[in-house]
């Protein structure tokens, strides 16, 4: 695909992101500190005002949750080699953002990578991604199956009940498929947090650091599962059978651009530039935007508003025919259950 940026050049969409793919490692560092040092500070203030009141205490919660999400995004960044251009220095800030996130770096990016190379795919359906049926899938399925998909698709499940049940015991426990590196990353992980909980019992107690700790990790995993959701499950979202696959046409197109209030897209790292983050995993999340503003070829992607993406909430089915999401509402207006 070419796109004409001037009378006398042409370029291709490679030509156009690899403008940005270079990390520059005192903008990276700025945001270690920016984001680390904060949420150190927060954690401070919660342990000295966790006896006064409740009230004090959940906005700082929320503070926390936020600065753990724009951690994530730069744990995010690390996974895909775009936060330093030495990998080494990728993996060691991989590794130590994931004991923060309780995610184990080297699994999580060996499963992302995945979901990176089949997002948007109807045949290639499953690692690292949220579980979504097409209305003939369920259809055929038997009730069993229709009971747990409704259970799962519940938005307490998926929101509540699931980000709890994968950041605190599926992550611990490495999966069939995990290489010996991944499994490597799970234990490695694991090790850590329980250090690090060590040591925080010692210094605060025990019972307070579950009770900062825990609901600040609940949050975040909710906030984070919430945006994964909404960067690929919204109205017009592109999906296809493999042989008509595109990946240009997935990145633009099945991925949303989010478009959020600027102290939200501080908190969420620029990941509401999904589209663009779909085409080229290797721009860092502050490049993000700049990749926006300066090309008219992202500028045409629909943006979501905050408001607008609770929308999405309805959805539960890929309806193939009609090549849109629907609830479970489609299936009553068919007569078929």
């Amino acid at each position: 695909m070419k796109v004409l940026t001037n009378q006398t050049k042409t370029e291709t969409w490679q030509d156009i992101v690899a403008k940005y793919q270079n990390p520059q490692r005192a903008r990276s560092i700025g945001q270690l500190l920016n984001t680390l040092i904060p949420y150190a500070f927060v954690w401070y203030v919660l342990i000295k005002c966790l006896s006064i009141s409740l009230w004090i205490e959940l906005p700082l919660m929320l503070i926390a949750a936020g600065l753990l999400v724009r951690i994530f995004i730069i744990f995010h960044d690390c996974g895909h080699g775009a936060f330093f251009k030495s990998q080494k220095a990728n993996n060691f800030w991989g590794f130590i953002t994931g004991v923060l996130l309780f995610t184990p770096y080297q699994n999580w990016r060996h499963d992302h990578a995945i979901h990176h190379s089949h997002s948007g795919n109807l045949d290639h359906r499953g690692i690292g991604e949220i579980w979504t049926m097409t209305v003939q899938e369920y259809l055929k399925s038997s009730r069993w199956v229709r009971i747990k998909y409704r259970f799962a698709r519940n938005p307490f499940c998926l929101f509540i009940i699931g980000p709890a049940i994968l950041f605190f015991i599926l992550q611990r426990i490495p999966s069939k498929r995990a290489s010996p590196i991944g499994r490597k990353s799970v234990h490695l992980t694991t090790a850590g947090i329980f250090i690090v909980a060590v040591i925080m019992s010692l210094m605060v107690g025990l019972k307070t650091y579950l009770l900062i700790q825990l609901p600040i990790v609940m949050m975040a995993a909710s906030i984070g599962v919430w945006l994964f959701y909404i960067q690929h499950q919204f109205e017009g979202v592109y999906w296809e059978r493999h042989a008509h696959w595109d990946y240009l046409t997935e990145a633009l197109k099945g991925s949303s651009f989010l478009k959020l209030p600027k102290v939200l897209q501080w908190f969420t790292g620029n990941i509401g530039f999904h589209h663009i983050h779909h085409l080229s995993p290797r721009i860092p999340n502050y490049f993000l935007e700049r990749c926006y503003k300066e090309n008219p070829i992202f500028q045409q992607i629909k943006p979501i508003t905050f408001l607008k993406s609770f929308q999405s909430l309805a959805f539960r089915l890929w309806d193939e025919q009609h090549n849109r999401l629907v609830g479970f509402d489609y299936l009553k207006k068919l007569k078929l259950g």
